[in-house]
């Protein structure tokens, strides 16, 4: 008799494919069955507006705004410890000139959107595909983007200037770790179903921190052309045991900046609760 099927949403990286490897390579057993659809976060962002999946990495922007249809779980956040999402450009620029410059962003409910409005309030933007934000900073059609992924190692050796490192910003003004993504599950699955998927997301996880040669193998396969060293450092950078559970820490940094955000009014207000 086949499995029931659960779909999980995750982005196309390095880091996400390293901590769904235990449940891809069959290292973590479940009377569940996995899809692993593979999709930008902007476009996971708006499916989990529409509840589409069963279970999918969301960014924290947009949690705020599916917290009714989705439950939050303590695994699987990405936190910057000091640094994260980038404003860069070809050249140093004042913060006074910056504010007349249209700033390429990865995606209007993408945390770093978010941030970015925190920074600086009421930029000017336009959205654009995450992984062309840089050529297209580098190729002049833009005088200064947001980057995230990949990109916060990789600007330099691209000849980029970087103008604002929000998670070391973040840190400064509040002591925290910068919130990014985290994974959560539909609700109407019920209990049961959420503790099952709870466990077996969890464990694949922690799987891939067991296992990190083999891992780190399959991660290489979403890792955009980047080695594997700086690959290794990327997914150090987004999975390690705050990975494993946020913490109280975790859930503080999540809920402050959701209520900055709502204080702007980015974001409704929202009440932060995790899965146990």
């Amino acid at each position: 008799m086949s499995k029931p099927l659960i779909r999980i949403g995750h982005s196309p990286d390095s880091d996400d494919a390293f901590m769904f490897w235990g449940l891809a390579s069959g290292k973590v057993e479940s009377r569940f069955e996995f899809e692993h659809v593979l999709r930008g976060i902007q476009t996971l962002n708006e499916w989990a507006m529409e509840g589409r999946l069963e279970a999918t990495a969301v960014s924290v922007h947009a949690y705020a705004y599916v917290a009714d249809r989705y439950a939050l779980l303590r695994h699987g956040g990405s936190f910057g410890e000091g640094y994260g999402p980038m404003i860069i450009a070809r050249e140093p620029m004042e913060r006074e000139r910056l504010k007349e410059t249209v700033i390429a962003v990865p995606g209007k409910l993408t945390s770093a959107f978010l941030q970015l409005n925190l920074y600086m309030p009421n930029p000017n933007y336009e959205v654009v595909p995450f992984d062309e934000i840089m050529p297209a900073v580098i190729e002049g059609r833009f005088d200064a983007g947001v980057i995230i992924h990949e990109g916060q190692l990789t600007w330099e050796k691209q000849g980029l200037v970087c103008l604002a490192d929000f998670g070391k910003w973040w840190n400064e003004e509040t002591g925290l770790p910068l919130p990014l993504g985290v994974n959560v599950v539909r609700k109407d699955l019920g209990r049961e179903t959420i503790g099952e998927l709870n466990r077996v997301m969890r464990e694949s996880i922690q799987a891939g921190l067991q296992n990190r040669k083999e891992a780190l193998a399959y991660a290489l396969q979403f890792a955009r052309g980047m080695d594997e060293k700086t690959s290794d450092e990327f997914v150090g950078m987004y999975v390690n045991e705050r990975t494993l559970d946020m913490g109280e820490e975790g859930l503080a940094a999540i809920r402050l900046l959701l209520e900055r955000g709502s204080e702007i009014g980015l974001v409704p207000s929202v009440e932060v609760m995790a899965v146990q």
